[in-house]
Order: structure tokens, then sequence, then C-alpha cells
């Protein structure tokens, strides 16, 4: 059976990359990389409050990161390998064999509704299923609807978020165009209202309920006897 293609996260604005460039002259490198304009007073940060590790930038609300010698480059929407290619065109203006590396350092995704564990989550890896988001969030309960999985995705050709159906209870889910998730997805896992009210039905105290009015009943009944 095939399984959905994994393209790689898009990039998107406020997401921080670490993106480090070697090259064989040592010397020639060391204005590509952050950790070289921290040293000259220039942290190279896209403002803000938010502390940069080194070599790590944040992708401006306009789509770029500030890059060292390059400027601003547009990366909004991109792959990390189209990043890459892009950062190695214009690094060959100043460098021999440049060799460039992205990583993404906070790939978060929020999975709510009738899990274990609910709540924003950060993904160990860059290459996230649904199942492995859910395993995050300690998996689906009892009482979950497997069948109605909600995927909500911000859309950058809409500008809002789009809902998404999964079925997790179908083998085919895995050729899903969404199987993959990307930076910021929300997964809400519906409860499944059958499951509830089979439960509610052999609920202990519902039981003793119903005993505690059957005797109530019954007294009634009694009483109404005497009286006659």
């Amino acid at each position: 059976m095939s399984q959905a293609r994994y393209e790689g996260l898009h990039i998107q604005e406020g997401d921080m990359l670490e993106i480090i460039v070697t090259a064989l002259d040592d010397l020639a490198v060391k204005p590509f990389n952050r950790t070289t304009m921290q040293r000259t007073g220039d942290d190279g940060s896209a403002g803000g409050n938010i502390r940069l590790g080194d070599n790590e930038y944040q992708v401006t609300s306009e789509g770029y990161v500030i890059f060292p010698v390059l400027g601003n480059i547009y990366c909004k929407g991109m792959t990390k390998q189209q990043l890459k290619t892009e950062l190695d065109t214009r690094l060959k203006e100043y460098l021999v064999d440049p060799v460039v590396t992205v990583r993404h350092t906070n790939f978060n995704i929020s999975v709510l509704g009738d899990v274990g564990s609910p709540g924003q989550k950060t993904s160990p890896t860059e290459k996230l299923n649904v199942f492995q988001a859910l395993a995050l969030a300690g998996d689906m309960r009892d009482s979950a609807n497997r069948t109605q999985v909600k995927l909500i995705r911000y859309s950058e050709e809409s500008g809002k978020d789009v809902t998404y159906t999964l079925d997790l209870s179908e083998a085919s889910v895995v050729n899903s165009p969404f199987y993959y998730l990307q930076q910021n997805d929300i997964l809400y896992v519906e409860p499944d209202r059958n499951k509830q009210i089979a439960a509610n039905t052999t609920n202990p105290n519902r039981a003793l309920f119903l005993q505690l009015m059957g005797v109530v009943l019954g007294l009634v009944t009694f009483v109404i006897a005497l009286a006659k």
C-alpha cells in the first residue's frame, strides 16, 4: 500500500531556524554565522524579546530571516531544502563549495479534545504524522471518536484556518495529504456520543440512583395501599 509523501515542513512566520554555514576555508565562512556576529556586537536577530541561540534565526512577520552579509532572505512557505538551495546559490558568490544546514528548533503542534494529555506539544522530530502527534498527547481515550478527528491548518491561500476530517479507523489514512503535520497544526479529537451514553448506562452511580428510585417508588406504593 502506498503512503502519503512527506514533503517537509513549510516555513512560517515566527518559526525558529538554526542555520549553519561551513566551508573548507574556516576564516572565509566566519562572517556568515551568527556566532561571529554576536562577538562583533550585532545579534542578527529579527527583533523582539526572544532570545536566540547560536546560529538561530526567527522568521519575521513579513516572512524573512535576517542573515549575515546576505541581508533579508524571504523564506515563508519554503521547505528547509528550498531555503538551503537559496542560501547555497547566494553564498557561492562569496565562498567555495559552501555547505548549509537548516533545522527547525520549535516544531509545535496542539492536540485537544478526548486525549490523555491535551495541550501544545513540541515534537522532537520534524517528520511527524498524526498518530505520533496523538502519542505525544497520551493517545486517544476509549471514548474518543476515531472516525471524526479534526485537523485545523492555516491556509496561506485563503488567509484563514481550514478544517479537515480524518478517519483514523481506516488504513487509507496513511495516504491522506494531511497524514503528516505542519508547524502549528491543531488536532481535535471529538468524543463518541454513543460510547458516552453506553458508559453512563453502566455507570455504578447511575445504577445506585435507579435502585434508590425503586425503593422510593415502592414506599410510595406501600403508603398508598395502607391509605386505602
